[in-house]
């Protein structure tokens, strides 16, 4: 890639940029999916020829689905979603049939640790683990539920359980939500803010914030 004039980005070393003074192209690398994106279609398919005399390539055209995630082009801008991915996870946990939930936390319940057997250990490791991978590519509003829950991953108890499901049941009722890429000038707003002492236990509260760039 260097050899022909790209440049490794700082933010993501498996992104590759080449620029002219009018266009770009930009390649994304993973294993073995790659993703080109540009502005000039003459760039993206100098780059397809340059990389087809180097590797066995396979052009699948547009894409709708990379690294499980869909992408839909809308007239508003492009959505990246993983409606396909919480579908076989609730089905997987047996959560697929349950009521839906129009938030993802039950604000009565109170969390603590459990001070007596694990309910289900293992199991409560897999749906955590499974709702992390979500969170981290197009469900961040699901994080602060999320991380609560993943304190209490050694030992669960029953009220932990029931949380768990909750966030299930909110996924049941979102389950066509992304997050959508706009053209808005690339504005960055952030915004903190902490719940007032939330453990009863040892008195923390815990802190939040959501920064926003284009919308």
């Amino acid at each position: 890639m260097k050899s022909n004039s790209f440049k490794i980005s700082e933010c993501d070393k498996c992104v590759y940029i080449k620029g002219t003074t009018s266009d770009y192209v930009k390649v994304c690398l993973y294993v073995d999916d790659m993703l080109i994106m540009g502005s000039s279609h003459g760039l993206i398919m100098n780059t397809k020829n340059m990389l087809k005399k180097n590797f066995v390539m396979k052009d699948i055209g547009v894409y709708d689905v990379i690294l499980g995630i869909k992408i839909s082009r809308t007239s508003d801008g492009i959505v990246l979603s993983q409606s396909h991915y919480v579908e076989s996870l609730l089905r997987k946990f047996n959560a697929f049939d349950s009521i839906p939930a129009k938030t993802h936390v039950d604000i009565s319940l109170h969390l603590a640790k459990n001070r007596g057997e694990p309910v289900s250990q293992l199991e409560y490791s897999r749906v955590t683990g499974s709702l992390m991978y979500l969170t981290n590519f197009t469900r961040p509003n699901i994080a602060y539920s999320v991380s609560k829950l993943s304190r209490f991953t050694c030992n669960p108890s029953m009220d932990h359980w029931k949380a768990m499901t909750r966030i299930l049941r909110y996924l049941k009722y979102t389950m066509n939500f992304g997050i959508l890429y706009t053209r808005y000038l690339a504005v960055l707003e952030g915004y903190c803010d902490a719940n007032r002492i939330s453990d009863t236990k040892d008195s923390k509260s815990t802190s939040g914030y959501v920064f926003t760039i284009g919308g």
